[in-house]
């Protein structure tokens, strides 16, 4: 995740702590040297509606096998002791689970900082209260675009309308919230929609996902985004994020899922706001790049753990056989996390020898596996070929 607002100039935001932190190189197996990972928990598959791009592929009815409360309970205990800093729930649609209240009131009692990806229609007064009490420190809401392109996209009318709602009961109670929204082909025609939503209901952030071709995703291959429409995307939101900037503004514009976007976004100040590239690549030297399975790891509905949340093909072990610090810290997959803890020397193709290896880290292990390879290079990379060695680059980052 990166924060284009604040590589930009911005002040640090919430969060930022874990991107940008000087210790953030020192952590071989966390999120900072003193802390455990940052934790996605997609606690459950059910979800009320039916996105066409949903990585989890996600069901209507309650999927067989999720930790039942008890073993959820048990679960959030060892995040606390492990000093997680951050828990993302996540799902199918997180509300969907019937004990979600209560789980997020024992996550609050223990201290852990936890978030809610969500896509908002479960919320109503009542829940919005219950999150509010649990301290929830930020929700994320999903859209897609206007109301007829969002409901068409989730498979239910009138979800715009409720997901828009739910912010609004959120925001009024002084909830973090913020947009997620996903790139791809059919979704960039709506981008402007999203920037002005967002500024005009005085929504805080927005978060722009890279597709990702898993799951129900990978039906929608022929939507990812060319290198140059890619481009495109970034240049527009590094414009509307500098003029945010420059007008006082207060949304964030963070994306998601292809690390190369730093190094792009690195080049674009050289040209655009020089008196920024400097800094900005000291912030994203420190961010390095993708920690899947270094600093952040996913647990599944059933207790499985992988690297990250689009990566479920791959199995660390299972939080019903083996407490999640021993599969953390050097269980059965510990040649598996040893090579992710030291992928430069695993990696091939163009990745290898590309000078912002510091800056992505060989970026999504996941998008690169559906392409064939888990170990090959990310094929999403923004990177033309003469930038991968841009002058004085290699210098700068010490690659």
């Amino acid at each position: 995740m990166l924060n284009l607002t604040r590589l930009l100039g911005a002040p640090a935001a919430p969060g930022d702590d874990l991107r940008y932190d000087p210790r953030i190189p020192q952590a071989g197996r966390g999120a900072l040297p003193d802390r455990g990972p940052v934790v996605v928990w997609n606690w459950t598959r059910t979800c009320n509606l039916a996105c066409a791009h949903c990585y989890a592929s996600a069901v209507r009815g309650r999927a067989p096998g999720e930790l039942a409360t008890a073993e959820a309970e048990d679960l959030l205990a060892e995040l606390a002791a492990m000093r997680v800093p951050a828990l993302l729930l996540s799902g199918g649609e997180p509300l969907a689970r019937p004990d979600a209240l209560h789980l997020l009131g024992a996550a609050h009692g223990l201290g852990l900082r936890c978030t809610l990806s969500t896509n908002g229609t479960l919320i109503d007064d009542t829940r919005a209260d219950a999150l509010a009490q649990a301290a929830v420190t930020y929700v994320g809401v999903s859209l897609d675009g206007p109301p007829d392109v969002h409901d068409a996209w989730r498979g239910a009318r009138g979800a715009h309308a409720a997901s828009l709602a739910a912010i609004r009961r959120l925001r009024r109670r002084g909830i973090r919230v913020g947009l997620r929204f996903t790139l791809h082909r059919a979704s960039i025609p709506h981008i402007r929609y999203l920037l002005d939503l967002a500024e005009g209901e005085g929504i805080s952030r927005i978060c722009f996902y890279h597709l990702v071709p898993i799951g129900r995703g990978e039906s929608l291959g022929d939507l990812g985004l060319s290198r140059a429409e890619a481009r495109g995307a970034l240049e527009a939101l590094l414009d509307r994020a500098a003029a945010l900037l420059h007008a006082g503004g207060g949304t964030e514009i963070l994306t998601v899922g292809n690390h190369s976007d730093g190094a792009f976004a690195y080049l674009w100040m050289r040209r655009h706001a020089p008196d920024r590239a400097a800094a900005a690549l000291r912030l994203l030297r420190r961010n390095g790049g993708n920690r899947s399975g270094v600093g952040m790891v996913c647990v599944d509905p059933t207790g499985g753990v992988h690297p990250d949340q689009f990566s479920w093909d791959v199995d660390l072990g299972n939080v019903r056989q083996l407490p999640l610090r021993r599969i953390w810290d050097g269980g059965p997959a510990a040649p598996l996390l040893d090579a992710l803890r030291s992928r430069r020397s695993r990696i091939t193709g163009p990745c290898a020898a590309c000078a912002w290896f510091p800056v992505c880290n060989g970026n999504l292990r996941a998008r690169a596996g559906a392409a064939g390879d888990f170990w090959g290079s990310d094929p999403a990379c923004v990177l033309y070929d003469d930038e991968r060695n841009a002058e004085g680059v290699r210098e700068a980052l010490g690659s």
